[in-house]
């Protein structure tokens, strides 16, 4: 029972619910409604075909439908389970887009099928940090395409997901240097040394020895080995016929893959840094390659944030924060057929920033439940109290986030798995923050700081004819302050809130009621009022992401939501 209202043994049917939630939640059907705060009867008709179901609408209109309660109307007038080949019919998009996403969810199915039949049912709470990056199978908990995988047969998933928590060695390719773009943290083959350990290193140099590539003529690039058997007979096949690249074999540390399947972790050397990897594979809404400009663009942004908190005290004493840095990148074949395909990121390890006595868990293990039916937080919640264990929570989880955006002008995308707890025996006392380098925006005029800011202009092409919201820059500040409400409280807290809500009896109304006077609060404390009314945060409603709609091309890619921390307080 990995979510609140999830069935055991049933993912078919959280696929069903969590695609009818996304469908009403974006308005893409034309729904009537009944009944009350307490029960809602949700009814919408495709044709002839009428369909229903039950549930509630939670913090930001999120509508949270009862298990199993979803039916559609038989010609004879007997309702039944719908299935999802019936919802997806009634759906306002092409035949091609509807073909393609209900092969996502039963794909989806079948993967999730897979962790039922395959996965231990032990508790998870006691786990370190890389295991439980594994053994959080929960997925995201809005987009219903969340284990969908495209491309992944089943020994797919077992070698290559990370529920199974297989460990695997990266293959290295040499690529002519006239195809590389790299930005790397010092000398390069001292950065290789460091990276690889010197017996890794001479390995490949003695593979390149015999393949007659000189380090003068090529560059040497990581690839995840999923990927180098999606690409060698395809992509890649070109160049490894005309000697652009060739294949130095499987070598080095073992590695495991993270909740996102292309951030890797290293299981020989659990400090050493995270390497991101291209996959040509579709997960929930996006294409799992990595954006050509961003690559190089990495490190820089990460030393720009870096600096940022380690020049604020606040960071360090009240809003305690870490920035794991994007160190590194190597891309190759940027600007052909192979653009975004082979790419590599490295990253700090959160198990590196740890002190003694602490330990870290992805933000999104805070809304799972366990096999035996207790959430993931229960002991914490017990052993500490609940008020107090959830006030700190929030002081920890929200206000690093909110005061780089108020304090700093700097939005980032703060989701789940974008997150990462610290506690002490399950207080929380520390937030880590990761994956920046295509999820950082800014207004310029609203920067504190403009001055520190990455001369973008200068750093890759692509950015000096860009339109603003194009890339890191944005024009408007309430847009900016959307960012972040959206990855942080409509799809990541709403999520706590519901759990909360679910086996403590704590209404989501009091939970945005608390996070409202802990912003206004902070605001307050710091002088920060003015700039944080330009953020528009008590509008009645704000805008969050249509993820199915935009998946669907419908030429919609957002949608309104009621504001729970628009009301004043009194």
């Amino acid at each position: 029972m990995p979510l609140p209202l999830d069935l055991t043994g049933r993912p078919d049917e959280r696929v069903v619910r969590q695609l009818v939630e996304a469908v009403l939640y974006e308005g893409l059907v034309e729904t009537t409604v009944a009944g009350d705060a307490a029960q809602q009867i949700f009814a919408w008709s495709h044709g002839a075909k009428r369909f229903r179901c039950t549930g509630v609408k939670g913090a930001f209109g999120r509508i949270r439908l009862s298990a199993g309660s979803i039916e559609s109307e038989s010609r004879d007038g007997a309702w039944h389970a719908a299935t999802l080949d019936e919802v997806v019919a009634s759906l306002p998009a092409s035949a091609e887009d509807k073909r393609r996403l209900l092969g996502e969810l039963y794909s989806t199915v079948a993967h999730c099928s897979w962790n039922e039949r395959n996965l231990p049912c032990g508790t998870r709470s006691d786990l370190g940090f890389a295991a439980l990056e594994g053994a959080l199978h929960e997925g995201h908990a809005y987009h219903p395409c969340f284990k969908a995988r495209s491309g992944f047969s089943e020994s797919d998933h077992r070698d290559f997901g990370p529920e199974a928590g297989n460990s695997f060695q990266l293959a290295w390719l040499l690529v002519r240097r006239n195809e590389i773009g790299q930005r790397l943290p010092g000398d390069e083959t001292t950065f290789w040394r460091d990276e690889l350990g010197a017996e890794t290193f001479a390995a490949i140099n003695r593979r390149r020895a015999e393949l007659g590539a000189s380090w003068d003529d090529f560059a040497l690039l990581p690839l995840h080995p999923w990927q180098w058997q999606s690409l060698r007979e395809t992509l890649l096949s070109p160049w490894l016929a005309d000697g652009t690249a060739h294949f130095a074999g499987f070598a080095g540390d073992r590695y495991i893959a993270s909740q996102s399947i292309r951030t890797l972790l290293n299981a020989d050397r659990p400090d050493a840094a995270n390497v991101k990897l291209s996959m040509n594979m579709r997960n929930s809404s996006s294409l799992r390659t990595i954006e050509p400009h961003s690559v190089c663009t990495a490190p820089v942004i990460s030393r720009w944030l870096s600096d940022i908190v380690a020049g604020d005290p606040l960071f360090k004493t009240t809003y305690p924060l870490v920035v794991l840095g994007e160190y590194a990148g190597i891309i190759a074949g940027r600007d052909g057929p192979l653009a975004g395909h082979l790419a590599a990121i490295w990253r700090r390890s959160v198990t590196s920033t740890l002190a003694d006595g602490e330990q870290a868990v992805p933000f999104n293990a805070l809304m799972a439940v366990e096999h035996d039916g207790s959430p993931f937080i229960d002991v914490w919640v017990h052993r500490h109290g609940f008020r107090n264990w959830l006030g700190q929570l929030l002081q920890v989880a929200v206000l690093p986030v909110w005061h780089l955006l108020v304090g700093h002008g700097i939005a980032t995308e703060a989701h789940g798995q974008n997150m990462v707890l610290v506690h002490r025996d399950g207080w929380p006392v520390r937030l880590v923050l990761r994956d920046f380098h295509d999820s950082v925006e800014y207004v310029p005029g609203f920067l504190r700081q403009p001055d520190k800011v990455p001369d973008f202009l200068a750093l890759d092409p692509a950015y000096r004819d860009a339109l603003p919201d194009q890339y890191y820059w944005m024009e408007d500040v309430e847009t900016l302050g959307e960012l972040v409400t959206d990855a942080l409280f409509v799809f990541n807290l709403a999520e706590v809130s519901h759990l909360l809500q679910t086996f403590y009896g704590l209404r989501e109304a009091d939970f945005w009621t608390a996070i409202r006077r802990m912003l206004t609060d902070y605001a307050a404390t710091h002088g920060l009022g003015a700039r944080q009314d330009q953020l528009g945060l008590r509008r009645p409603t704000l805008t969050a992401e249509a993820l199915l709609a935009r998946k669907l091309n419908t030429g919609r890619s957002s949608h309104a939501v009621p504001n729970p921390l628009s009301t004043p307080d009194t």
